[in-house]
């Protein structure tokens, strides 16, 4: 016997209706590293999932990858974890996907970064570019 209140299995309150069908469309994922390239795996965590959401079979989000605060520092040439992974051929092969991977201009500005040299297809990335970022995406993933 139900509590009183609880309807029946078949009773209108509890009946669930299907799940739409998700849409076909290309899912969008912004990733923001905040980590350095040193001290901690974040941020070659980050790198590492962006490249296996890369290599996915079928269907491709779409990435962008905006680098924040120490993590700006991985924009720069010859960068490479203790294993001896270059984080520099992680970052350019995310470009050869064509995934966007910015810096933050103020951020690097205040580490000196605007005027060296970086990675080829690696951008200087501005807060209004960041915030547009995050609102198209449907996945926003910190690291």
């Amino acid at each position: 016997m139900r509590p009183p209140g609880c309807g029946s299995i078949d009773s209108p309150a509890l009946k669930m209706e299907p799940a739409m069908p998700r849409s076909a469309s290309v899912q969008k994922i912004l990733i923001i590293v905040h980590a350095p390239p040193y001290g901690s795996e974040r941020c070659l965590s980050a790198l590492r999932l962006a490249l296996a959401l890369t290599g996915r079979e079928g269907v491709r989000p779409l990435l962008d990858v905006f680098l924040m605060s120490d993590a700006t520092v991985l924009g720069l040439p010859h960068q490479q974890d203790a294993s001896g992974n270059t984080l520099q051929q992680m970052v350019e092969k995310l470009v050869e996907h064509e995934v966007p991977v910015r810096l933050c201009k103020t951020c690097a500005g205040n580490r000196g970064l605007l005027g060296l040299p970086l990675i080829t297809g690696v951008s200087i990335g501005t807060l209004a570019e960041l915030a547009e970022a995050t609102v198209q995406a449907d996945k926003v993933l910190t690291f």
